[in-house]
């Protein structure tokens, strides 16, 4: 009934939102003389916050058609190289006659099944991408995804991985984000044991919940005190029709999405405020940089109900991993296998999502990783987004991965 509930809602502002884009095509026409009165800028800003604050985001596109290499823009074209139900391989491959193959390493950046789709980490590829060849894990909308294809859990996600793994080659670097670090490093585990020649060459965690023990927050602890079937009665929903995943269970993203606002409702709120006022005083550069963000931001995806839970009870509940408990298809997940892939945690000193510990706690988990091949960064003054995006991130953590997956390479 949420999702059901959701859609009314959606349904019910249909009529509002049709008046706003007349009203805004209106007030915007150069013709009208009212549209330069401070009442028509007025009422064109309110109609401008209402309908981008409530109207839906479709998956937004990854927009890299370029990079620069060693001082000059290199063109970029990104290309499907495995296709599943749940799951693109995504390849930004660099003009040929510019970057010869084969010259850069190969790196796997493992994107987390959160709630947000992958293009919201542009910036964590952007970063990467000069110095690397560039691989993404690209998550579907499971709203998208039809009910007779099945479910897909922790154990799928994880699968996924191994076959791209496999897909990419030998050598491969692999960057896991935010949740990706848990199955990313079962990943690892498990290809170590079975001595599979594509087990990645590195291995880079960044603000992974490994041990959420560590420092727990209050998410965490309500988390933990609640059981499975909490879960499934209050968040995961069906989805409706006419979507062509209907039926299947999901936790869906409006709630993710109304997480994320109300532990930050009061700057939301004055975000809002502010980007009203510069549409009324003309700031047109600032208004379009507010657009470009909030689109982003409020474009969320559905995921699959198996993976949502199956993640909250071993993650956030049972904490397998840390405990050494974690199973893939019944398979014990065995740590101590993982020998020659190099480690490299990275958290933020002001992460309220991941704390401080979370994702160093790989280090003790891997006993027979060589200490010379283990590094652990804890960068003070950013917070959980800043570890993998933004500023700090692209000048003063993505250079410390680049230099770790460097120096690694040429062996």
């Amino acid at each position: 009934m949420l999702y059901h509930a959701f859609e009314l809602t959606h349904a019910a502002l249909t009529p509002l939102r049709a008046f706003c884009e007349i009203e805004k095509s209106w007030t915007a026409s150069g013709l009208n003389p009212w549209a330069w009165t401070p009442g028509g800028r007025a009422v064109h800003a309110a109609c401008q916050v209402f309908e981008g604050m409530t109207r839906r985001y479709g998956r937004p596109a990854w927009g890299i058609d370029g990079v620069e290499v060693s001082g000059r823009t290199v063109p970029v074209s990104a290309e499907v190289e495995l296709c599943t139900a749940f799951c693109n391989l995504l390849h930004f491959v660099k003009e040929p006659n510019q970057v010869a193959p084969g010259t850069q390493p190969k790196l796997l950046i493992v994107m987390p099944l959160s709630g947000h789709y992958p293009t919201l980490l542009r910036g964590t590829v952007e970063a990467l991408l000069p110095d690397h060849d560039v691989y993404v894990t690209d998550w579907k909308d499971a709203r998208m995804v039809p009910a007779s294809v099945g479910p897909f859990d922790l154990d799928d996600y994880i699968d996924t991985v191994i076959a791209a793994l496999r897909y990419i080659g030998t050598g491969a670097h692999v960057v896991a984000v935010s949740q990706a670090s848990v199955p990313a490093l079962a990943v690892a585990a498990l290809m170590a044991e079975d001595a599979d020649a594509h087990r990645p060459r590195s291995l880079t965690l960044m603000g992974g919940p490994i041990d959420a023990r560590v420092n727990p927050t209050p998410a965490n602890q309500m988390t933990a005190s609640r059981n499975r079937a909490w879960f499934e009665q209050t968040v995961i929903s069906r989805v409706p029709f006419p979507h062509p995943g209907a039926t299947r269970p999901v936790f869906p993203g409006f709630v993710t999405l109304s997480g994320f606002l109300f532990k930050n409702l009061e700057r939301h709120v004055d975000a809002q405020l502010t980007y009203f006022n510069h549409l009324v005083e003309g700031d047109g550069e600032t208004a379009a940089q507010h657009r470009a963000f909030y689109e982003e931001f409020l474009a969320v995806m559905d995921l699959p109900a198996e993976f949502f839970l199956q993640t909250v009870e071993t993650v956030f509940q049972d904490f397998d991993l840390a405990r050494g408990t974690f199973d893939h298809r019944g398979r014990r997940v065995d740590l101590a296998a993982v020998r020659d892939t190099a480690l490299l945690t990275v958290e933020g000193g002001r992460d309220d999502i991941c704390p401080p510990g979370q994702t160093a706690a790989a280090h003790a988990l891997c006993p027979n990783i060589p200490e010379a091949e283990k590094t652990d960064h804890l960068h003070p003054g950013v917070g959980h987004y800043g570890v993998f995006n933004g500023r700090r991130w692209r000048e003063e953590i993505a250079p410390r991965v680049a230099e770790f997956i460097g120096a690694l390479s040429p062996r």
